[in-house]
């Protein structure tokens, strides 16, 4: 929900391979300044678009990071608890891809901000249950809901015929990612 609408790109444009990345740099108008600029790639050339959105996306997650006062790691895990709910921290280190000594560093954090609460699980005396704050939770969807209307409404605008190409293009995206994330 929160700075991952678009996380089925995030970092597409870092996976280009040297050669194509330089190719983009000679010919393009928009080099590293513009896009740090913000300034628009030109219509048509997607490799550069994907680029731009993924450089908007972070700029964002460190936007929403900032305002909510958490880290990286507290906001992923922010993230994860606000979608998917209550979590055990050693689900959320998995998830995170942390050590469970790392997490609990983050749950400290994020406890002593008044982002989760920590509670003994209801089935499982050894196990704790981390639930995200009511308040950080109506926060961070007060900031995404702009990100969210927004995609929402550039989907609504497509026509059928557009909508099955975004979709064939990203369902490949997302192959290249299952392969490149499982060494294929």
């Amino acid at each position: 929900m929160w700075g991952r609408a678009c996380a089925v790109i995030n970092n597409i444009g870092n996976l280009q391979n040297y050669d194509v990345t330089m190719d983009y740099r000679r010919r393009s108008d928009h080099g590293a300044a513009a896009r740090r600029g913000g300034e628009r790639p030109a219509p048509r050339d997607i490799r550069a678009q994907m680029q731009q959105l993924t450089l908007q996306q972070q700029r964002f997650d460190h936007s929403l990071a900032g305002q909510l006062a958490v880290d990286a790691a507290g906001l992923e895990t922010m993230d994860y608890l606000i979608s998917d709910g209550s979590s055990t921290p050693t689900e959320l280190a998995r998830h995170a891809g942390l050590s469970t000594a790392a997490m609990t560093l983050v749950l400290n954090r994020l406890e002593e901000a008044g982002h989760v609460t920590r509670a003994p699980h209801p089935s499982d005396g050894r196990k704790l249950v981390v639930t995200p704050s009511d308040r950080s939770s109506a926060r961070a969807r007060e900031l995404v809901a702009p990100l969210v209307d927004g995609l929402r409404q550039a989907v609504d605008a497509l026509t059928p015929h557009e909508r099955e190409a975004v979709s064939t293009f990203l369902t490949a995206v997302l192959a290249v990612y299952d392969r490149a994330a499982s060494g294929d």
